[in-house]
């Protein structure tokens, strides 16, 4: 397994949408997995998206820690050519960084409950449903699969901050969610 550079915000193959994989099983696309695994490991993230190393082709990789998710811990799974269906129209804002954009995160709304579908490297269908940070973390990486960054998705630029500054945003999120409301 190699650790595979990360291609950063401004380089076109992140703004592409990848090209489906035809054969999940491909040898090719197992090391390109593996590598893809290494790299996010190394980097270290939560997911990573083939464009994310230079390969327009749909296929993601991740993982959910439990101290992150509330107990729900997803060890690294791959997915080949996925889909998400929404199972509601609620959206949750939450914090999300990305290897592409180093030094940044964003407070960004995602559905909170979703239905995931695709294959895995031996070309079993995987289908999972998945909330919170788990949702999150598959809704951030397939939008790479389809030339989304997660700074598109923000309603307010103002809640992107340079990530060893979040703690002031934090504070101030906080102390209006605990003033008053007016009358």
């Amino acid at each position: 397994m190699a650790v595979l550079p990360i291609a950063r915000m401004g380089n076109p193959v992140l703004r592409r949408i990848a090209d489906p994989v035809a054969d999940p099983t491909d040898p090719a696309v197992v090391r390109l997995a593996a590598d893809m695994i290494a790299t996010m490991l190394d980097a270290p993230g939560v997911g990573l998206a083939a464009p994310q190393v230079s390969e327009s082709r749909r296929i993601i990789v991740f993982r959910v820690p439990a101290d992150r998710s509330g107990g729900e811990e997803v060890a690294n799974t791959v997915l080949v050519n996925p889909v998400i269906e929404p199972l509601s129209d609620e959206t949750v804002l939450g914090w999300e960084g990305c290897l592409s954009i180093p030094g940044l995160r964003g407070l960004v709304p995602r559905h909170n409950r979703i239905r995931y579908r695709g294959f895995g490297l031996d070309g079993s269908r995987i289908e999972r449903e998945a909330s919170g940070f788990h949702a999150r973390v598959v809704q951030h990486e397939v939008d790479h699969l389809d030339g989304v960054l997660y700074l598109d998705r923000m309603d307010d630029l103002r809640l992107l901050v340079c990530t060893e500054e979040m703690h002031h945003l934090n504070a101030a999120l906080a102390a209006a969610k605990d003033a008053p409301a007016e009358a």
